[in-house]
């Protein structure tokens, strides 16, 4: 797609209008309280008297997740074309994911979610990565607590990557570079949020390392630190390497190909009826010669 100005512009299957955008302001201010109030609240908070119970108080953040994904669809419109694409892609991406699982973090979805994000917006990318992550727990059974938090950290994930700069010019080695760079980041992202997640809840496993109610804000960070480079550090070093390598090995035909799908489903392009010849015949005269 072109404008006047000959650059060009990329086609978005889903637009966030003012409806989504308050409803994914308000599912990410809840997701942020989710994973980070053990250093939000005081140590003589009611939360964290209730530490263990508040997984399942959390969970309700999956309610709001489907919210915004209802939201965005409904309102931008989400037409048949945009569904097949997202329906495609979320299905490769679940599948995708158990091909490392257990394997040092090595998750090749994650090179799809960031290339799928950077081509069709960030408004595609939120909806995309919530709903692949919500489709690969039922394909491998991962259902539970900790799935609003992937389901929102994912649409996070993959959404950033279409607010990545240079979207309608950059182009080649520099935008693969780009992207492996973010991708690289955010999966320790990820990986990071997914920690602050479950972290409070190991009670007693590990003392050391565990979340501890009556510390300071300092004292349980220094912990939740250890805590990541203790358990979490190779996975998350894994995932960002897969992704990092994926990005530059395969990037530039997985783009192409995400963007030729794009221009062919003309997802922005006004639906128009040519009129029949045997009508346009009876509307008017026919032509003299």
């Amino acid at each position: 797609m072109t404008g006047t100005d000959g650059t060009r512009r990329r086609a978005r299957a889903i637009r966030l209008g003012p409806r989504s955008w308050a409803a994914l302001a308000l599912v990410s201010a809840v997701g942020v309280a989710g994973v980070g109030w053990p250093f939000l609240a005081p140590p003589d908070s009611a939360l964290n008297a209730h530490s263990q119970d508040a997984p399942w108080l959390f969970a309700g953040l999956l309610v709001l997740l489907v919210a915004v994904v209802a939201a965005t669809i409904s309102e931008s419109g989400l037409g048949p074309k945009a569904v097949a694409m997202l329906g495609v892609l979320a299905a490769t991406g679940a599948a995708l994911r158990p091909i490392g699982a257990g394997t040092a973090g090595l998750e090749p979805m994650f090179f799809l979610m960031v290339l799928s994000g950077r081509v069709l917006g960030p408004g595609f990318g939120f909806v995309l990565g919530s709903v692949t992550m919500f489709a690969s727990a039922l394909l491998t059974g991962g259902v539970g607590p900790w799935l609003p938090f992937q389901m929102l950290s994912m649409g996070w994930f993959t959404m950033g990557a279409g607010f990545l700069p240079g979207a309608d010019r950059l182009r080649g080695r520099a935008e693969l570079w780009l992207l492996a760079v973010y991708g690289f980041l955010a999966a320790f992202a990820y990986g990071t949020v997914m920690n602050m997640a479950g972290w409070p809840f190991m009670g007693t496993l590990a003392s050391n390392i565990s979340f501890d109610p009556d510390a300071s804000v300092p004292a349980n960070l220094a912990r939740f630190l250890t805590y990541c480079l203790a358990t979490s550090l190779g996975w998350d070093l894994g995932r960002a390497l897969v992704t990092v390598a994926l990005t530059l090995a395969v990037g530039t035909p997985v783009l192409k190909a995400l963007r030729r799908a794009t221009r062919r489903a003309a997802f922005e392009a006004p639906v128009t009826f040519a009129a029949h010849p045997e009508r346009r015949s009876l509307d008017g005269p026919h032509p003299r010669g």
